[in-house]
């Protein structure tokens, strides 16, 4: 089934005076005149479509021609429906033969890694976008979190052939308990990594199978490859994660892009 919703952006009051509130008469003042509404009208025959999609909705964005261009509208679009997120070609961590493969071909991963990276970065400056301080400073912030995700990531994978490369980075102050771990002593590792698996266990819906699974990888001949990698993605990797600035998508992005618009119809399938 399908909701069909008008959304206006240009909103018609009506209300009461301090004076009439009493005897709830209804202020005359407040009403919209016909000039008001015929103004609306005569923007919007004059608008020009934008159409464009959301989660669960087909739109279309009734825009003046004369204040923005359709590719501006498109930049800002992808700003606001995070379709800026760079695809950054890396392989995944979760299996002792994962870890194999990336200290074999670690220089080909970089080297792909650095290839994405600035093809990437390279898309999000020519990107055009509104010329407002807020979409320009938007803009700015995607590229900053670009900057900072390349730069998290190169060093996680660099580290599983050189650890030593986790002790001194930007992420050092605050993750140096999990840099040191995997630059100490085996025990240190040992201990480092149990905590970690207790940390893991409480966030999780089934905490014994966490545990139960770390116990049986410590007594295992490839331990400390185990202990490597959950230290490493699951330790440090969450750690400088959290330290990246990434743009916040509120309510107040939401207002930015729907202001663009004189008004937007929308076509919504139920959820």
């Amino acid at each position: 089934m399908k909701l069909i919703i008008i959304s206006t952006i240009v909103t018609l009051m009506t209300g009461f005076t301090k004076a009439n509130k009493k005897s709830n008469t209804f202020d005359k003042s407040f009403i919209p005149s016909q000039k008001i509404a015929d103004t609306l009208d005569k923007k919007t025959s004059q608008a020009v479509v934008f159409p464009f999609f959301s989660d669960l909705c087909d739109n279309k964005g009734y825009y003046d021609p004369k204040k923005y261009s359709v590719k501006e509208l498109e930049g800002a679009h992808s700003l606001w429906f995070g379709n800026t997120e760079a695809a950054l070609t890396a392989p995944s961590l979760y299996r002792l033969e994962d870890l194999d493969l990336v200290r074999q071909d670690i220089k080909q991963i970089l080297a792909r890694f650095d290839k994405d990276y600035a093809i990437a970065k390279k898309n999000l400056q020519s990107l055009t976008v509104v010329n407002t301080p807020y979409w320009q400073n938007l803009k700015k912030s995607y590229i900053k979190e670009l900057d900072q995700d390349y730069e998290k990531e190169k060093i996680e994978f660099e580290s599983f052939v050189n650890p030593k490369i986790l002790l001194n980075n930007r992420y050092t102050k605050s993750c140096g308990n999990f840099a040191n771990a995997l630059n100490g002593s085996d025990e240190n590792l040992k201990a480092e990594w149990r905590k970690l698996r207790e940390q893991m266990s409480k966030r999780n819906s089934d905490p014994q199978r966490i545990m139960r699974e770390f116990e049986n990888r410590m007594q295992s001949a490839d331990w400390k490859k185990y202990a490597i990698l959950d230290v490493t993605v699951y330790g440090w990797g969450n750690c400088a994660n959290e330290l990246i600035e990434r743009p916040l998508h509120d309510e107040k992005m939401n207002k930015e892009f729907e202001s663009l618009f004189i008004k937007i119809d929308a076509e919504c399938d139920e959820p």
